[in-house]
């Protein structure tokens, strides 16, 4: 794992000190201040390491991007902590965060969430990209969750487009994720010719309760749709996948998930938010991943979001989809067991515990933490 600064085993952990409050926006509109957020201990570079130069696009960097917005930056900062914590190279990590523009939901402006990014990180190496919300108008249908229909959801649609050209793959995750590995294992995975996306599999999932019943027993639509594929079709989840954007450019892989969402408006061939479409474009043409990197579901379902254990087997990342988030079970005071985990990697300071929330007053987690199997 990459080693800790000298202020880090001092345990001398500073305070990214934001105002908790209300704003008052131009038009009089009120909306809630960013959370205040403890500075993460800081890591360098283990021995081996490759030299990084500066910019985005040293060929050995590992590109991960995300989305951030107020709501969920809680989770983000966990997992960008995660992921330094446990990368054997944390210098060569490379965020590139996917942004609502001002006033697209988001709940925030870009200057304040880069702010509350370099206070947390100050090493870090990230770029906030804008995404606005008009890209995605009149393609997003309603779905059996409210959150589901965010427009910032269907950023990763336009993660080629956003990123530079230089950037040739990039590993999209969601924001309710957690690493208990290192991300470069990850970021290796071999993708054949005929592969545009990597992600884990499960095969076992009843694929056909993804789509309607009018998409199955459409003559133009239905089976037909995945015949000739590499592979029989098995869900995947998108909150973890491996991209090669310059496969993705060159295919126009945004354009055939769009029309997809547009037959969505004619016909309601799904019920859920922005999953669907990328079953129906990928589902079939992903190569396969451990399941270690998506131990996924914790979150429960996306009606109750009850509790969940984790799946058998190994455990490299760990991600809350669903309904329930660990953030806010913990407030809630009725957390599952596996939130506690999360818990560790919390940085948000709450209105009373000050800077005794920030990493260093809290129980050490262990550099080399053991990947879970059960």
């Amino acid at each position: 794992m990459g080693t800790s600064s000298p202020a880090m085993r001092a345990g001398a952990v500073a305070v990214a000190l934001f105002v908790v409050g209300l704003v008052v926006c131009a038009e009089g509109a009120v909306a809630l201040a960013l959370p205040r957020f403890a500075e993460a201990p800081e890591y360098r570079n283990g021995e081996g390491c490759p030299a990084v130069a500066a910019g985005v696009c040293d060929p050995g960097l590992v590109h991960i991007a995300m989305t951030l917005d107020a709501h969920y930056l809680r989770g983000s900062m966990a997992a960008v902590y995660s992921l330094l914590k446990h990368a054997s190279c944390p210098e060569s990590l490379f965020f590139h965060f996917l942004a609502a523009a001002e006033g697209g939901g988001g709940g925030a402006g870009e200057g304040e969430l880069r702010r509350a990014v370099a206070a947390s990180f100050p090493s870090l190496r990230f770029e906030i990209y804008t995404f606005r919300a008009e890209a995605v108008a009149g393609l997003i249908s309603a779905s059996v969750r409210a959150a589901l229909e965010s427009p910032l959801n269907y950023a990763r649609n336009h993660l080629a487009d956003l990123l530079p050209r230089c950037v040739l793959r990039a590993i999209y995750l969601d924001s309710d994720v957690l690493a208990v590995d290192d991300v470069r294992r990850l970021w290796e995975t071999r993708l054949p010719a005929a592969a545009v996306v990597a992600a884990p599999e499960y095969c076992h999932a009843n694929f056909s309760r993804y789509f309607t019943p009018a998409f199955w027993s459409d003559p133009e639509l239905g089976p037909r749709v995945f015949a000739g594929r590499r592979r029989p079709p098995c869900y995947f989840n998108t909150g973890v996948m491996v991209i090669d954007l310059r496969r993705w450019r060159a295919g126009n892989y945004r354009q055939r998930i769009e029309r997809w969402m547009e037959i969505q408006k004619e016909k309601r061939i799904y019920e859920l938010g922005s999953l669907p479409p990328f079953l129906l474009v990928f589902a079939g043409e992903v190569e396969a991943v451990d399941h270690r990197w998506n131990q996924h579901g914790l979150g429960g379902d996306n009606v109750h979001g009850s509790c969940r254990p984790l799946h058998d087997g190994p455990v490299s990342l760990m991600h809350w989809s669903g309904k329930g988030k660990p953030w806010d079970r913990l407030d809630a005071g009725k957390p599952c067991p596996l939130d506690h985990t999360w818990k560790s990697y919390d940085l948000y300071i709450s209105g009373d515990d000050g800077a005794a929330a920030s990493p260093a007053s809290r129980p050490a987690l262990s550099s080399t933490w053991p990947v879970f199997s059960w």
